[in-house]
């Protein structure tokens, strides 16, 4: 847009893209707030005011007014299932945001109506009963009442998920089918399954029982997978780190963002993991991977930064924190041999470990492996999850090099964990200070899609005032941090957790040309507030990739979604509610401060007799007679 006082100049050296006017948080300590940004092939070339900017506007620069909005560097999922996300969003009904189950239901039976025969409709993820306000999941009866014929698969967190009558045939259960291990199929007095699929703990049933569900193939695959980026895009992400995850084979699910890779189609930056997928081989698949890639090849759109966020399915302690904490089996033996495999071959890795007792055991072979020299041998590694790590943990995480990767799943789980531990261990879920105090890096991230939601703005609510979806206070002040403290866990960390810390993070000349200019300023809107925010421009390496409001248009052109049955064509993804404002609680507490003002001022005015009415006296001419 034209913009008064910076006129075209003929320049050598002219940016593509000025960003100005902008309240701009740079994440440098070296100079925190600017007001204007340059950007030429892909880099930041100026960050300053608009007398630093103005030399490089040239005749074909693209000149945004960010009209006093605050910018901040682009952010990073430090723990995204970004790549099978993409590969299924455009299937998917999500529930991410919506406040009622009623309205999830109302939903859920548009789309049956307009979902052909042979398909299923599938929640899955990003969504907790805590959010509604009917405090509770959807019933068999309800679902099988919204969508008669068609199958309905609705997957609720690690614990469960509810399943239509149709979906239950669909899947082939019947009162021949075995549990999984693990896992339970509820059953009525006949002994045919009810719809009901419990993660008891673990969570196979519930994924192995939506893999029968039809997928994705071809061009549909990318189109999904763009939808997806830009739906990420939307909330000022600009970089995630996928951490692999169960049903995501190597290299069949990576092709489509290899492809979009190539053809310079992926809007969000992508560093990827790899995690072996069948029990009993996971050697053999990480040995064939050392030979053939190392961690960091690639570019800065797409790169592995190494295994996991499994290694063995062993070790693995899959949360489910309305079930007791699995007994794990002797895993070590296995384990250790594909720690040292990695080590010698310099792959880094990462590990999901929920509670304190696996993570002693992973560490004591850690340190067998340092006592011989070869651990960490300069290869990043971290603990994802980390709810119940103890503080003698995180010392030796600190002394042999690691680092952590938190995720807001309590957001999610939060009651479930408070039932089943206590509001001790829930004041410490995860230690968010003791980790920081011990100079660990500290990425954040959101392990979206299938328990919470992809939105990184809840996570940084959750960061800051320690919150639930429901509403219910987990963490006290002691565990909570800053909002420039979560800010920096969303940006700077997550450039350390992928060895990018010197090009990306932080907004400053020389970096990669990443941020987002966002619809409320993060730093001075009430806390309840920050899980309204989105990005109303969100720039990649200095491409437009999501534009609202006054810039709407301004973004790339996507493909239309395909097919055109999808629930994202209908609905989008994550339903926004608007800013509350004051919450009723803080509503009823301003006003009971301002009776008890009312009060004293009373008070204040007998004592000086001007007020002659005793202060026992209360009269209401409702109750006169």
């Amino acid at each position: 847009m034209p913009v008064g006082g910076l006129t075209h100049r003929a320049t050598d050296n002219a940016a593509d893209l000025v960003v100005r006017n902008a309240k701009i948080h740079t994440g440098d300590a070296i100079r925190p707030q600017v007001e204007a940004i340059a950007i030429r092939d892909g880099v930041i070339t100026v960050v300053g005011d608009d007398n630093d900017v103005a030399p490089h506007v040239g005749p074909d620069t693209k000149v945004v007014d960010a009209l006093g909005r605050r910018m901040i560097p682009g952010l990073n999922d430090a723990h995204l299932h970004v790549i099978r996300g993409g590969l299924n969003y455009v299937l998917e009904l999500r529930w991410d945001g919506v406040r009622t189950l009623r309205q999830g239901l109302a939903m859920l039976r548009e789309q049956a109506a307009r979902t052909p025969k042979g398909q299923w409709v599938r929640v899955v993820g990003g969504w907790s009963a805590e959010q509604f306000a009917e405090r509770r999941l959807p019933t068999v009866t309800e679902l099988n009442a919204a969508a008669p014929d068609t199958p309905v698969f609705v997957l609720h967190l690690y614990q469960a998920a509810v399943l239509n009558r149709a979906a239950v045939k669909a899947a082939g259960l019947t009162r021949e089918t075995p549990d999984p291990k693990g896992g339970q199929i509820v059953r009525g007095r006949d002994g045919e399954p009810t719809g009901m699929l419990l993660a008891a703990p673990s969570a196979l049933v519930l994924y192995s029982t939506l893999a029968k569900a039809p997928m994705l193939e071809g061009e549909d695959r990318k189109t999904s997978t763009r939808h997806f980026l830009r739906e990420l895009n939307r909330f000022g992400l600009t970089s995630a780190i996928d951490a692999a995850g169960g049903f995501q084979n190597f290299p069949d699910n990576y092709s489509t963002v290899v492809e979009l890779a190539k053809a310079g189609q992926l809007s969000l930056r992508i560093a990827y993991h790899l995690f072996p997928q069948t029990a009993g081989q996971e050697i053999d698949d990480l040995r064939r991977w050392i030979e053939v890639a190392r961690p960091e090849d690639g570019d800065e759109w797409l790169r592995l930064n190494g295994a996991g966020e499994n290694l063995t399915w062993a070790a693995a302690d899959f949360e489910n924190f309305a079930e007791p904490r699995p007994e794990l089996g002797d895993y070590e033996t296995e384990f250790e041999k594909a720690v040292r495999l990695l080590m010698e071959h310099g792959w880094g890795f990462r590990l999901h470990a929920t509670y304190d007792e696996t993570i002693r055991r992973d560490l004591a072979v850690f340190e067998k492996i340092a006592a011989d020299g070869l651990f960490p041998a300069g290869n990043r590694w971290l603990f994802d999850h980390a709810e119940t790590v103890s503080a003698d943990s995180l010392d030796r995480i600190a002394a042999l090099g690691g680092a952590m990767s938190v995720q807001n799943r309590l957001s999610f789980q939060g009651e479930a964990f408070l039932s089943r531990y206590g509001p001790g261990a829930a004041a410490d879920a995860p230690p968010l200070r003791a980790m920081l105090e011990r100079g660990l890096t500290v990425g954040a991230g959101t392990d979206a899609t299938r328990v919470s939601t992809y939105n990184p703005w809840i996570a940084l609510h959750w960061l800051v005032t320690g919150r639930t979806a429901g509403d219910l206070v987990l963490r006290p002040p002691h565990n909570r941090v800053d909002r420039r403290t979560a800010l920096a866990m969303f940006t700077e960390a997550g450039a350390a957790l992928t060895g990018e810390e010197g090009v990306k993070g932080v907004l400053r000349s020389g970096f990669l040309a990443d941020l987002a200019v966002l619809s409320e300023d993060y730093f001075n809107v009430p806390e309840q507030d920050i899980a309204h925010i989105e990005s109303l421009l969100t720039v990649v390496g200095g491409r437009i990739v999501h534009a609202a409001a006054e810039y709407e248009g301004l973004e790339e052109e996507l493909p239309p979604v395909s097919p055109a049955w999808s629930p994202v064509a209908h609905f989008g993804g994550y339903q926004a509610t608007p800013a509350t404002g004051l919450s009723g609680a803080r509503q009823a507490e301003l006003l009971g401060q301002a009776v008890t003002e009312s009060e004293q001022h009373r008070q204040w005015r007998a004592r000086r007799t001007l007020d002659h009415q005793p202060s026992s006296t209360f009269f209401d001419p409702c109750f006169s007679l």
